[in-house]
């Protein structure tokens, strides 16, 4: 198998000698240092002079304040181009997107305020339909409206009411004990 010439190391290759881009300088431009902003066009100095040359260089150098700030936030993502969440997903899959509430119409993801889980209390409330302030009277006649309303005697034997029945029995022994003990 031929062996690729591109990548065979020199053996007798003779060393790049630079002559230091200072005025003046005899030495070897070992090292570079850049000429604009853009760094595509180097000088090539020797190790004293890339060191004063590189202390007073300054990158933002003939900038206004604005590019100024503009080149820094490129710099945070990396000089990628960057936009807002949801507007560069495909249209195949927006809808799939919207579902989730992800994103509304414009593309803009909604302002919802997060909500908090809700205490055992609170949930025994909704089940029994009820709020605070909460008298005695009032939870067991709601308590024995329900308990007729899903017994599985009243409704045929039915499982789904019976598992609706250890719900609410449930939900009276957390307000019983929280509110009436």
């Amino acid at each position: 198998m031929p062996r690729n010439r591109l990548f065979e190391p020199r053996i007798n290759a003779p060393p790049s000698m630079r002559a230091c881009d200072h005025p003046g300088c005899a030495s070897a431009g070992e090292f570079r240092a850049p000429r604009t902003r853009e760094l595509t066009d180097y000088y090539w100095f020797c190790l004293d002079h890339v060191r004063s040359y590189n202390a007073s260089w300054n990158y933002y150098a003939g900038m206004k304040e604005a590019e100024i700030e503009t080149e820094l936030r490129n710099d945070m993502v990396g000089q990628r181009p960057s936009w807002r969440f949801g507007s560069r997903v495909p249209w195949s899959l927006r809808q799939r997107v919207q579902d989730f509430g992800l994103l509304d119409e414009s593309g803009d993801a909604p302002p919802k305020p997060r909500a908090r889980p809700h205490s055992p209390q609170e949930k025994a409330l909704a089940i029994f339909d009820l709020s605070l302030p909460l008298t005695l009277a009032a939870f067991k006649a709601r308590y024995k409206e329900l308990v007729k309303r899903h017994h599985p005697d009243a409704n045929g034997g039915d499982k789904e009411a019976e598992e609706r029945l250890k719900i609410i029995n449930q939900a009276y022994s957390t307000l019983k004990a929280s509110y009436f003990s």
